[in-house]
């Protein structure tokens, strides 16, 4: 992955990052993270995974039910956020869809995905750091206004 900042303002800071071939997604965003000490992002991408893994949240089972995409699809929408968790650590939640060869998609909660061509994501970085906390009731670590 490379990654290059491309705007700069008050605190505010947006990046463009540009994943190659192979590259996983997650693991990426999440070093990312680590290393520009990020902690309240969004971010949107185009691009291409060769395979994923999706989730949809089982409210009953308070986890996510895996979703395998074993295929070469197109990243049509892929948007999230950045915060931090309880122990001060990047969070990554991230939402996409992806076309199939078809023009069917496939969606949810992206859990891993493998790059293939290219990932294109503009990420936008506030002065301010919010903190996710986890809910016993839904069982998910939520954003803490």
């Amino acid at each position: 992955m490379k990654a290059q900042l491309i705007y700069e303002n008050k605190g505010e800071k947006t990046f463009v990052l540009v994943f190659a071939a192979g590259d996983e997604a997650i693991a990426g965003l999440t070093a990312f993270a680590k290393e520009k000490k990020l902690g309240a992002s969004h971010f949107t991408a185009i691009g291409g995974f060769q395979e994923a893994t999706l989730g949809y949240f089982n409210l009953d089972k308070k986890d996510y039910d895996k979703i395998p995409v074993c295929e070469q699809v197109e990243v049509l929408s892929l948007v999230g956020d950045i915060t931090l968790s309880d122990e001060g650590e990047p969070k990554i939640h991230v939402h996409a869809v992806l076309g199939r060869s078809d023009g069917t998609t496939r969606g949810g909660h992206l859990i891993e995905a493998r790059v293939r061509p290219t990932l294109e994501v503009m990420l936008v970085e506030s002065p301010h750091h919010l903190r996710r906390k986890h809910d016993p009731q839904s069982g998910l670590a939520l954003i803490q206004v």
